[in-house]
Parts: structure tokens; C-alpha cells; sequence
């Protein structure tokens, strides 16, 4: 087993796949989402971890097209407590800093810590590791990365201010996947769909009254544009369910009644 990562060892999708998989498990550094697909594709990986949303920035939106376009199968999801931690080279004060980056999505998260220190220059980078092992690599001074407590032991960095995002209870929502589509299991109590409906009225109405007469809870609906056709919309449902048979029955109406509908994937819901 090979697990494909965006970022590097000691970033949150790192964590992820350690916690889902062991400790030990070997991984793929990729240093965007595209090329942890690649990586994927290409049989190099058996699996591979990917963020989909925040509980403060919201959807990633690029990934769900990722997964649609790549036909990508999801098997698993994992929520993690994202703490993002300010640090830079051990002997280093805040008030020595004068620079900090880090990946776009972590700067979101903590733009209220950083609005009390309006002369540090905020730079979007890559990935939140890959920053502390450049402040370590190249011995930075002036310069702190936005990241986990894995990375600052990683790299032996120092923290110098904990838990900086604006909202302390912070989760990423991280889809596992492989390019094998899996039977659907007993176990499994959660569904990520895709469809578009026509432009009548009431059809995403009548869409989604099939998803309650069939007893599925829709969790998650979010809509994004299809490219290359004006005005038409793509919608990406998360469904959970008690009885598998109720979610296959749901399937065979909504293969009828929805253009273009697809599973993403069915898997066993991981939220408490």
C-alpha cells in the first residue's frame, strides 16, 4: 500500500493518512491535488487523501470536479481537528517575524490572528510542511510557517502561538479514494452522489423527494457550474441511510429521473 498526499510529511492530509491507515504507511508526497490524481492513476499509489471542505472556508470546489472528471472512487471519509500553529526557528519571537506563509486555505482560517500584526507580510504557498521545511532547510529567519505540532516536531521548529485560526473548532473533511470502484457493503451507511436536473420547475424538487421516500437523509448539497454549458448546474449530494437496499432502490430511480448521475462513491459515514 502506497497512499498519495497532497503536501509532505507532517501536513494534515499526512496526519490523515496515518491515522486512517497506521502510522507506518508509505506515502507519496504530491504538491497539489492534481498531481496526487496522477499519482493515483498512474498505479503508483493504491489510495490516496484528499480535503473536500472546512468547517470555516468551505467546499473546495476544485476537488469535486477532480473527482467527477477523473472518475475517482471514494471510500472512505475522515474528519480532523485542524489546529493551525505559528512557528519559526528555535530562539525566534513573534516580534521578530516579519513574514508568514503558508498554504491559501490556512491563511483564510486565521485572518483575525494576523489583523493584530499588521506589519507581517502574509504569503500563500504550496503547502503548510513544505514551508517549515524550508524555514529549517534554509535556516529563515524573520520568516514562521502556519501548520501542525507534527510539522513543528517534524522539523524542529518553535511554536510560537497556538491554535491561531479565527474559529477554535476547526475540522477538514478529508475523502479517501482509489480508482477501483468497490462493491457497496453492508457496512457502509453514507453515499457522495453528482447529477444535473432539467430546467423545469420543481425537477431538483422531485429529485430530492425521491432521495426522502427512498429514506435517505441528504447531509450535503452543493451546486457548481458545468463547464463549457452556460447556466447549467452540476449538483454533488451526500446521503447517509440505515439500509443499504433503501440506497440501491434510491440509485435505480435517480439513474431514470436525473441527467448524468453518477456515485462517487459509498462509504462508512466517519462523523460522530
Amino acid at each position: 500500500m502506497k497512499v498519495a498526499i497532497q503536501g509532505i510529511r507532517g501536513s494534515f492530509h499526512h496526519i490523515v493518512a496515518q491515522q486512517y491507515f497506521g502510522e507506518q504507511v508509505a506515502v507519496a508526497e504530491c504538491l497539489s491535488f492534481p498531481a496526487v490524481v496522477a499519482a493515483l492513476e498512474s498505479g503508483d499509489c493504491t489510495d490516496a487523501v484528499m480535503a473536500i471542505e472546512n468547517s470555516i472556508a468551505g467546499a473546495i470546489l476544485p476537488n469535486y470536479a477532480l473527482l467527477y472528471e477523473h472518475k475517482l472512487n471514494i471510500e472512505g471519509e475522515f474528519y480532523l481537528s485542524i489546529q493551525h500553529n505559528l512557528m519559526a526557528l528555535n530562539g525566534q519571537q513573534l516580534s521578530d517575524i516579519r513574514e508568514v506563509s503558508s498554504h491559501p486555505m490556512a491563511i483564510l482560517q486565521c485572518r483575525d490572528f494576523f489583523r493584530k500584526y499588521p506589519e507581517i507580510k502574509l504569503v500563500e504557498d504550496t503547502d503548510t510542511a513544505a514551508v517549515a521545511a524550508r524555514i529549517q532547510g534554509q535556516q529563515l529567519s524573520g520568516v514562521a510557517a502556519i501548520a501542525s505540532t507534527a510539522a513543528a516536531s517534524q522539523y524542529d521548529l518553535e511554536i510560537l502561538s497556538t491554535s491561531i485560526q479565527t474559529i477554535k473548532d476547526n475540522y477538514t473533511r478529508f475523502f479517501i479514494l482509489n480508482a477501483e470502484v468497490k462493491p457497496v457493503l453492508d457496512i457502509v451507511n453514507k453515499a457522495s452522489l453528482r447529477f444535473t436536473a432539467d430546467h423545469k420547475r420543481g425537477s431538483l424538487a422531485t429529485i430530492l423527494n425521491v432521495l426522502s421516500d427512498c429514506k435517505l437523509n441528504l447531509t450535503k448539497i452543493q451546486s457548481m457550474p458545468v463547464i463549457n454549458v452556460p447556466w447549467k448546474y452540476a449538483f454533488f449530494v451526500d446521503v447517509t441511510f440505515d439500509e443499504v437496499e433503501n440506497f440501491e432502490k434510491a440509485k435505480k430511480i435517480l439513474a431514470i429521473m436525473a441527467t448524468d448521475f453518477n456515485v462517487l462513491g459509498a462509504y462508512k459515514n466517519n462523523k460522530s
